[in-house]
């Protein structure tokens, strides 16, 4: 799957090959930023950083970062921080937890769940929403800082 650079784009996604793929392919276009990952449990979102990861050299396995807030990663000294904010109780823990911190020094950021904090946090480079559509899913990508690309 390739997906061409558009400020707005919907996308079916039929199954988790779909899903893995589609962050591959956006891996080939943005290598870092600050993205937001948003849809309801199960929808695909750790699925996608999977992908993503993968296209960019990773073979290691790539867990939800649920229970334990962020996942790191390095590549090549590129640093990649995979944050959860599902058990977010309040905005302000994530200035508790030094997310704010990690987002300066790391070069791309996958955030689960952005709305637990989004009040606290800089706006995204690039924003993807996956949702359930029927048995299948989609995704809707919005780039919302396209100097930066």
């Amino acid at each position: 799957m390739t997906v061409t650079f558009e400020k707005k784009r919907v996308l079916p996604l039929s199954n988790l090959e779909a899903t893995e793929a589609l962050g591959a392919s956006l891996a080939t276009q943005f290598r870092r930023g600050l993205v937001f990952l948003r849809g309801p449990l199960g929808a695909g979102k750790t699925t996608l950083v999977r992908g993503w990861l993968r296209a960019l050299g990773y073979d290691g396995p790539v867990k939800s970062p649920t229970f334990t807030l962020v996942e790191p990663y390095e590549l090549d000294s590129v640093q990649i921080l995979h944050f959860d904010l599902f058990r977010i109780a309040n905005p302000s823990e994530i200035e508790y937890i030094g997310m704010l911190e990690h987002l300066e020094t790391s070069q791309l950021q996958f955030v689960e769940w952005p709305e637990r904090g989004e009040s606290h946090l800089p706006d995204p480079d690039l924003d993807i929403q996956l949702e359930y559509d029927g048995p299948y899913r989609q995704a809707m990508i919005s780039v919302e800082n396209v100097d930066k690309y």
